[in-house]
Parts: structure tokens; sequence; C-alpha cells
């Protein structure tokens, strides 16, 4: 349940800086502000170079993963619990109504599990091996279940999508923010923009970024609770509540690269500002949760 910020998220930022610094070094933010800033200009520029850095940023999130983690792809399963892996993920990719993705295994003592990909019919699902070492079975088809419906309910593209709106808005502001600080604080008058108005846009978009991986958090936070509950129709709900308490006894800070946190299994407890950041709601909320589904679906029977 760590799933689709921390690689994402890192990943986008990392395009869309170097996407920014080319711009600069080809001198777009020159033509922009020429003649006073030209906002349309401005504005088909951020919006294709946010969507463009979120987009770049998924059609590459199965490589980045599998980089990270080094996961190993499962082609020919080699015992019989990579055959159990394979043919539950299969199962439950069939009830879903996705195509079958990739599964793969990555060493790792912790307990957790990511998906990612393109699209629905274009995943990867992931586990570690100290889930497979700790999990019961039951535990684990639910944690595959959770990562089936994050890629069934389309997640993926739909960070994407509002990571997309996010740069679009840092990108267009931050510029916005360059031009008022070079040409009304600094008076810079010439056709050239200054100094001040690159140094200006490189800080007010790491600000806003900042901001940007807030909302984008937030949102995550919002789908983790709907894939739990995918979880539990496809594996059933005491198996998905099951695996989220183990999760919440066996859970260690250190589980995936930072870059993958948004992509996995496992949700640490934050307070405090870090809380913003975080993909993942509490254990303990998700847990509440799920028997409070449990509880409303008896008392309407």
């Amino acid at each position: 349940m760590f799933k689709r910020i921390g690689l994402f998220l890192i990943t986008n930022l990392a395009v869309v800086f170097v996407l920014s610094i080319t711009a600069q070094l080809l001198g777009v933010n020159r033509w922009l502000t020429a003649n006073g800033l030209n906002l349309g200009g401005l504005l088909m520029f951020s919006l294709l170079f946010g969507f463009g850095g979120a987009f770049i940023s998924l059609a590459i999130s199965k490589w980045m993963a599998k980089r990270s983690t080094g996961a190993r792809v499962i082609d020919e399963p080699r015992n019989a619990t990579e055959r159990w892996l394979v043919d539950t993920v299969a199962r439950q990719a069939q009830a879903a109504g996705i195509g079958m993705p990739e599964v793969a295994i990555y060493e790792a003592p912790e307990i957790n599990a990511f998906a990612t990909g393109m699209s629905r019919n274009s995943a990867l699902v992931a586990v570690s091996t100290g889930l497979l070492n700790s999990m019961s079975k039951d535990e684990a088809e639910a944690v595959l279940g959770h990562e089936i419906s994050h890629v069934a309910n389309g997640d993926m593209v739909t960070l994407t999508l509002i990571q997309g709106v996010v740069n679009t808005f840092v990108i267009f502001l931050s510029r916005v923010v360059g031009y008022v600080v070079d040409r009304v604080i600094l008076k810079n008058d010439g056709r050239n923009t200054g100094i001040g108005f690159f140094v200006a846009t490189m800080v007010t978009e790491v600000l806003l970024g900042i901001v940007a991986s807030m909302i984008v958090a937030w949102f995550s936070r919002r789908r983790e609770f709907r894939a739990d509950a995918g979880g539990a129709n496809l594996a059933g709900r005491d198996k998905m509540v099951g695996a989220l308490q183990r999760l919440k006894q066996a859970y260690e800070p250190a589980t995936l690269p930072e870059g993958l946190q948004a992509f996995g299994i496992s949700g640490g407890g934050h307070g405090g500002l870090k809380a913003l950041f975080l993909s993942h709601p509490p254990l303990d909320d998700r847990i509440a949760a799920l028997r409070a589904t449990a509880a409303n679906s008896a008392g309407s029977h």
C-alpha cells in the first residue's frame, strides 16, 4: 500500500526539473518574456511540460521499479511458491477484469509488495521475499488483492493526471513569480530575462513542488482505502484485515527505497508535518475502515 507516489513523485519532479533547465538553455523563457509575459504561450508550455513530465514518469515506472528493487520477473515458476504466486495473481486479475500483470519477486527482509505500470493491462506486481517468508497464504492473497485493485481502479493513470495538473500550476506560477521578481522588483527592463528570473523561478518551483507533493499524497491516501476494499472483495474481508494487522505487527521504518514507498504495501505511522507527505493512511485507520464497512453490511441485512 505504499503505492504510487514515492518513485512516481521523485521521478516526476526530476523530469520536470530537467525539462525546466532545458527550457532555460534553449531560450524558451526568453521567448515567453521578450515582450512582456506571454500568458497564453506560458500556459501551453506549462501544460506540455507538466503533463509530459508526469506521463514520462508513468511510462518508465515499471523499468524504474525493477531497477530500484532488483525485482526478478517470474517467466517460469521455479517452485511451488512461485507457482502459487502466479496462479493467485492470474485468478485475481481475471476476477478484476484486467490483463495479466507481470509477477516478480525481489530480495528484501521486510514485508512489502507493490504494483505499478502504464495501464490496467500492462502492470507489474512484485512481492518481497520477506512477505513470502513471513505471511500466511491467506495474508499474502489479501496483499495481492490490494495490489490488483490498485491496477483495476486505474490508480496509476489517475495519479498521473493529478500530477500533470499540479505540475502545470507549478510551472506556470513559478514563471509568473520569476517574471515579477525580474521586472518589478529587480527592475530589469531588457529583452532578455536576468539571473533574478532564473533563481526566483527555480526556488518557487521547488517550494510549489513540495506543496504539489502534499496534494498528490492526499489523493493517494484516499485511493488506499478503496484498494483495501478491493482486496477484501477479491480475497475476503477477514484476510484483508489479517494482512493489515500482520503488517502493523511487523512494520519496520526501512521498507522500500524512498522512491518506491508510494508503490508498496507497507505503511508506517508518522505524525506532524510528515503525515502530509505520506502516501498511505495509518494502518489503524485502514483496519477500522474495513471493520466499519463490515459492520454496516451486517446492519443492512
